[in-house]
């Protein structure tokens, strides 16, 4: 099993190449990056000043050539595309994930400002996730077909009928801008460093719940169905029936033998959920006003700030691999029968 691992580990380096090298060259030839931006700041500054001496129509090309190639030189656009990357590689094997082109501060020390507020909503995302989805879809498997099963279907299929984004929308305009029992966005309330430690909490708890609310309503529908339907083909395995059958009560039934067989798929998909934890919804933060890693990148693409993108793709991209691997391993913990070689 460790020869798995240490080749499965080994697997991550061409997968980071290969999924970095495209995106940086794509970064390359979308249209609108730093050199563009600046040139369209520049026009605008130009016809904004000859407006107000009401002369020149403002148009052509604000810069000369020189000016363009020592801006292309500056941001390393005068490089063929492979030497670049190369370079910009070389820089992150060393830690340095560059300099942000948009507000002109390190990008690990932008993306690090953010961390914990995703953090904190990850972490909270997966308690809620599978500390309601595990109860429910075992509730479900045993009282399959009655009420409860039908109106908990109900509830779930239309939590997933609507984007996350979508509900928090929706959330906003009708508790807080309509009835105002939440805020608006935000993390802390204005006068959050007056409050004592006491009102600190109940102030980020009533800012957290309907953003949380909003992260968590797509994957209750995936997780409980998954969990009740794997939990219901385990109860109908001829084993099951046969301890039921030998005097074995029906709870010991469930939590001593078909519970265990029932969380291999979940614990599956455990590992690829690592990477929620820091990165967050763009939609969702930027619905909520929450500065967090999600909100970062929504603002580094719309902006065209590449090496915060690029940032960005390097931590989620690792979390992603790195989460395959911890799937593996989960798997291998609920399920003994599981040899890796």
């Amino acid at each position: 099993m460790t020869a798995y691992f240490i080749r499965r580990l080994l697997l991550v380096i061409p997968t980071f190449i290969g999924i970095t090298i495209m995106v940086f060259a794509i970064t390359r030839f979308v249209p609108g990056g730093p050199i563009e931006r600046i040139i369209s700041d520049t026009r605008a500054l130009q016809t904004g000043h000859a407006s107000s001496n009401t002369t020149g129509s403002g148009g052509g090309q604000p810069l000369s050539e020189e000016q363009l190639q020592k801006l292309k030189a500056y941001y390393g656009f005068d490089k063929p595309v492979l030497t670049s990357y190369l370079i910009w590689l070389g820089k992150v094997l060393k830690g340095d994930l560059g300099q942000s082109t948009r507000y002109y501060d390190p990008v690990w020390d932008m993306i690090s400002e953010r961390i914990p507020i995703s953090l904190y909503f990850g972490i909270l995302s997966l308690i809620m996730i599978y500390g309601v989805c595990i109860p429910l879809g075992m509730a479900k498997a045993v009282r399959h077909k009655t009420g409860f099963d039908n109106i908990t279907s109900i509830i779930i299929f239309m939590g997933y009928a609507i984007p996350g984004w979508v509900a928090g929308v929706l959330m906003l305009v009708l508790f807080a801008s309509k009835y105002d029992v939440f805020p608006l966005g935000g993390l802390v309330s204005e006068l959050f460093e007056q409050m004592n430690p006491v009102e600190k909490i109940m102030d980020i708890a009533w800012h957290t719940l309907l953003p949380l609310f909003s992260y968590v309503i797509g994957s209750f529908t995936v997780m409980t169905l998954l969990m009740k339907n794997t939990l219901m083909d385990s109860l109908s395995s001829d084993y099951i029936r046969t301890a039921i059958a030998k005097g074995l009560p029906f709870k010991k039934a469930i939590w001593h033998h078909a519970m265990q067989n029932s969380l291999i798929p979940i614990a599956t998909s455990f590992g690829n959920n690592i990477s929620i934890l820091l990165m967050g919804s763009f939609l969702i933060e930027k619905v909520f006003n929450i500065n967090g890693m999600g909100l970062l990148g929504y603002e580094s693409i719309l902006d065209r700030d590449y090496p915060v993108v690029m940032g960005i793709l390097v931590i989620s991209s690792l979390l992603f691999m790195i989460g395959n691997i911890l799937s593996d391993v989960c798997v291998a913990i609920v399920d003994p029968r599981v040899r890796f070689k």
